[in-house]
């Protein structure tokens, strides 16, 4: 399969000239979207709904000129910025800049408004974003570990990215992938229900925040595999690929609880992203990013109080999730609250196409901070205050695959042309964090809880 060049950007297609077709396709939905809208839609929207709301816009393409964005001041990033004509400014947003333990001049920056808040532009280096690419779609997204498509089909067991491979290398028929449904139904001999998904909107779960004091509420909470979609129908294999949206990393997250499910025993972690995640929580001088102590005193840590000055001994990932993005996809606000871990850092990959990250406060009514992440960046977010933010991707900025990852590299393989094809509609995001605080023991303290349920039972 052919790739693109790195210079095919035809004027059909650039949605900021007022000329090209894409431009007046866009302005054609828009016209007709909102058309009977009424006057004043927007009176009600929270601060944070209104940013998703502008940087979500298709129509007229929205200004990103409030946008920090660092690598306009990167010289070494000049060729990456271009691409798209997508960019915000350097100076868009209060950021301060730190150095990092690292040395060789590698800077960060923390955040007033934010604090927890760390970005370390361009931390990740080329090569390793090219080998997290490969881990995240040839090795991430297949079993065991799952994958938004599980539920509603069964998945090769070499992966659905690795057959897809094999499709495009001319060795393998793209053969239809079957729906879970259908394949079960003709194991009981019987027709698969038609009674879909009750028609509405999509149903919000409100979880509990999760703590080591109703971790074992949490984990005893039932929790079923949700129902595969009785109406789908087979697909073939290149037609799925862009349906990918997450892959699970480490302890199993159960979406229908907003959980983790610990009675699934805990999930492998990459040695390549334990390492980058472990050497970025290292590299960090965690005093320059809570001050003196003082004002990190008066925030909500919990009953032990900062813990930061131990992160480096202490960070240990063991959960997370690859999100596979495409350019009309969003993440919409929400919070994090589902580790018991609820202060350690948790830390977010960019790879591929470029997006605008906004991070606000502890309520949609905090007007949210534009960041945007560009392929190799890396934001962590720690603190009570930063991790109880609410934050979201209301833009994946099209036609910005940086020149890095383009062209082949020196895998035996020789299949990078079909990664590099995929990652021009898309961009990977690898989120990693702690579930667990340091010294604490979820299986001995569920076992010791179940062992004095069932003694006072016995004693009845």
């Amino acid at each position: 399969m052919a790739a693109m060049t790195s210079t095919a950007t035809s004027s059909s297609g650039d949605i900021h000239d007022p000329t090209s077709a894409a431009y007046k396709k866009a302005r054609r939905k828009y016209l007709k979207s909102t058309r009977n809208r009424p006057e004043h839609v927007d009176a009600d929207w929270t601060p944070f709904r209104a940013a998703e709301k502008k940087y979500k816009a298709r129509f007229p393409p929205p200004d990103l000129s409030d946008v920090l964005d660092l690598a306009t001041a990167d010289p070494t990033r000049a060729q990456e910025v271009a691409r798209g004509k997508w960019k915000g400014r350097a100076d868009a947003v209060p950021c301060t800049e730190i150095p990092l333990r690292a040395g060789e001049g590698r800077r960060a920056y923390t955040f007033p408004g934010t604090p927890g808040l760390v970005l370390l532009p361009s931390f990740v280096r080329p090569d390793e974003q090219r080998r997290l690419v490969r881990w995240a779609l040839s090795h991430q997204a297949r079993y065991p570990n799952e994958t938004n498509l599980d539920t509603h089909y069964v998945l090769p067991k070499e992966g659905l990215w690795n057959q897809y491979l094999r499709v495009c290398k001319g060795e393998s028929e793209d053969v239809d992938v079957l729906p879970r449904a259908v394949v079960e139904a003709e194991a009981k001999q019987e027709a698969p229900e038609t009674m879909g998904e009750a028609p509405g909107p999509r149903k919000l779960v409100s979880n509990e925040p999760a703590s080591p004091e109703n971790y074992v509420a949490l984990a005893s909470t039932p929790k079923p595999p949700a129902p595969p979609s009785q109406t789908l129908r087979p697909v073939p294999t290149s037609n799925l690929v862009p349906r990918l949206r997450w892959a699970n990393v480490g302890w199993y997250y159960h979406w229908g609880t907003k959980q983790y499910d610990f009675s699934r025993g805990p999930g492998e972690i990459s040695q390549l992203v334990r390492g980058i995640c472990k050497g970025v929580v290292e590299s960090i001088p965690w005093e320059r990013v809570f001050g003196d102590g003082e004002e990190s005193k008066r925030m909500d840590w919990g009953e032990g109080g900062p813990d930061w000055m131990d992160w480096k001994d202490t960070y240990e990932p063991d959960a997370g999730i690859v999100n596979y993005y495409q350019t009309k996809d969003t993440l919409m606000a929400h919070v994090d609250r589902s580790e018991l871990s609820a202060t350690s850092p948790l830390v977010s990959i960019s790879l591929g196409c470029a997006a605008v990250f906004l991070i606000g406060g502890l309520t949609r009514e905090d007007p949210p901070t534009p960041i945007l992440l560009r392929s190799g960046d890396v934001v962590v977010m720690s603190g009570p205050a930063c991790r109880r933010a609410y934050h979201g991707v209301p833009r994946i900025l099209e036609g910005t695959l940086p020149p890095h990852l383009e062209g082949a590299d020196d895998s035996e393989d020789g299949d990078w042309n079909i990664y590099e094809e995929y990652l021009r509609g898309t961009r990977i995001n690898v989120n990693v964090r702690q579930v667990f605080p340091k010294g604490f023991d979820p299986v001995a303290d569920l076992e010791q809880t179940q062992s004095t349920a069932l003694s006072r039972v016995q004693r009845r």
